[in-house]
């Protein structure tokens, strides 16, 4: 009988003389290594009860498991790496044998990417639902697995890229998602009005919240045009088509409605819907910024919210009232950086970068980015068709089809906040061509980008992942 032997001087727990060694049968393949090594893989995993066992049990024990994955996992259990045998096995088989064994952080751990660097990252995956393979919405989560809205269908890939399910719902075509609870989303669709909840593990509707207001019939069929969320609270803007919109706060502990926000009526562009909603968890703050593109350019606004007295803190309208001193070159886009408390826009006529400290607003609050190497400047006509998202103290921008990056760098000096960014190209000219960039998105290690008419999510991570797959 083959046997693969433990001689107990790993990298995670080096020799001890106390430590007994025990043995284990694999699938007919006999294992030897130490108590230490097996109980690194936490309390509560299958291995370490089994290296508790009593003494007295002197025999093997037989693990009906496929013994060539349990090497690899072995050795990552010593030197808390994957060994270059991993590669012969798919992401989803080495998590399916990490799961039975109870190791699935360790794994994770090991498998998850380098910390994002935009300077550094290019694409590894585009992750291709089945059916209806074009993105009508996406939402990333923490541990850099995402939630994809494709039609009327919503599919999950978890940490690993591994698709873990789709379900489908009632809906013609979803458009907003946002994940309310581990295993629950809230959707927002053009094809029906209200707020839909929907329970990922057992693929059934739980419940619809409409906005109603019985003295006041124009207040009919609202739609969802954005929706955000705190541990506690879901926030979702309706409109109607009669122009009337507001912001509902939900108790996500009942799924009731708790307040209502910023109800507004008009055509104008400071009265939309909101089009983005951020939480600021250090604050307790909501932020909502609405876009409008007609015949006479780009107009907008960025508001806040306190949600506990539902006032407006502070606001700003382009072009309109609290106007920055570049009047005439309003945003085509918007997000926030929840970490380092700073709003970022790019300017729709000149394309230009501008941020604003979160705790410093005034009337006019912008910092201008420059960018002082000539041949890093912004040569596209201007800002429109341009998206921005802030994550991980970076600055993405899409520009058309084009990816790029501010990061912040230590100069050693005391300035503005245009001193201590510097911008740099994530993409390479084949990549700018896949078509417009139409929403991005960071989680965990990973950001996802979305493109017009394009099929599936592009992944991105740190360049020494890099090497195109695709995850169908």
């Amino acid at each position: 009988m083959p046997s693969m032997m433990d001689n107990g001087n790993s990298n995670s727990a080096p020799a001890n003389p106390t430590n007994d060694r025990i043995m284990l049968n694999v699938g007919g393949t006999l294992f030897e290594t130490t108590v230490s090594t097996l109980e690194s893989g936490g309390s509560d995993s299958l291995l370490a009860s089994l290296a508790n066992r009593p003494s007295h049990e002197s025999e093997p024990v037989f693990i009906d498991r496929d013994p060539e994955i349990f090497a690899v996992l072995l050795s990552l259990l010593r030197s808390n790496r994957l060994p270059s045998t991993a590669r012969r096995f798919s992401k989803q088989e080495l998590n399916d044998e990490a799961l039975y064994y109870g190791i699935e952080s360790r794994l994770r751990s090991a498998m998850s990417p380098a910390q994002l660097s935009g300077i550094d990252a290019s694409i590894v995956a585009t992750i291709r639902p089945a059916a209806e393979g074009i993105s009508s919405a996406f939402t990333a989560i923490d541990d850099g697995s995402v939630w994809i809205a494709h039609g009327g269908q919503v599919s999950v890939y978890d940490w690993n890229l591994s698709h873990a399910g789709t379900f489908r719902t009632h809906l013609d075509n979803i458009i907003s998602i946002c994940r309310a609870w581990p295993e629950v989303a809230a959707i927002g669709s053009d094809s029906e009005a209200g707020l839909h909840f929907y329970d990922f593990s057992g693929g059934r509707h739980i419940d619809s919240l409409h906005w109603t207001d019985p003295s006041d019939p124009r207040i009919y069929k609202a739609e969802v045009t954005a929706i955000a969320n705190s541990p506690t609270l879901v926030f979702a803007s309706f409109a109607c088509s009669h122009r009337e919109n507001c912001i509902l706060v939900i108790d996500n502990s009942t799924l009731q409605i708790a307040t209502e926000l910023g109800r507004q009526s008009g055509s104008s562009a400071k009265n939309m819907a909101p089009g983005k909603l951020t939480w600021m968890p250090e604050t307790g703050m909501l932020i909502g910024s609405a876009v409008m593109c007609g015949a006479f350019g780009y107009s907008g606004y960025i508001r806040i919210w306190d949600p506990r007295s539902g006032i407006v803190v502070w606001e700003t309208n382009e072009p309109g009232s609290g106007r920055s001193s570049r009047f005439g070159d309003p945003l085509a886009d918007v997000d926030v950086d929840i970490e380092e408390s700073v709003l970022s826009k790019i300017c729709s006529k000149s394309g230009d970068l501008a941020m604003a400290d979160l705790r410093k607003l005034g009337d006019d609050p912008w910092v201008y980015v420059t960018e002082k190497n000539p041949s890093m400047r912004n040569t596209s006509s201007g800002g429109g068709n341009s998206v921005v998202h802030c994550y991980r103290s970076q600055v993405f921008v899409g520009r058309e089809g084009s990816l790029e990056v501010w990061s912040r760098v230590e100069d050693g000096k005391d300035g503005e906040l245009e001193r201590v960014y510097r911008r740099n190209f994530v993409d390479k000219v084949k990549d700018s061509e896949r078509g417009l960039i139409r929403k991005i998105e960071g989680g965990g290690d990973r950001l996802f980008v979305s493109r017009d008419d394009v099929e599936g999510i592009e992944v991105w991570e740190s360049s020494y992942f890099s090497g195109a797959i695709s995850v169908l």
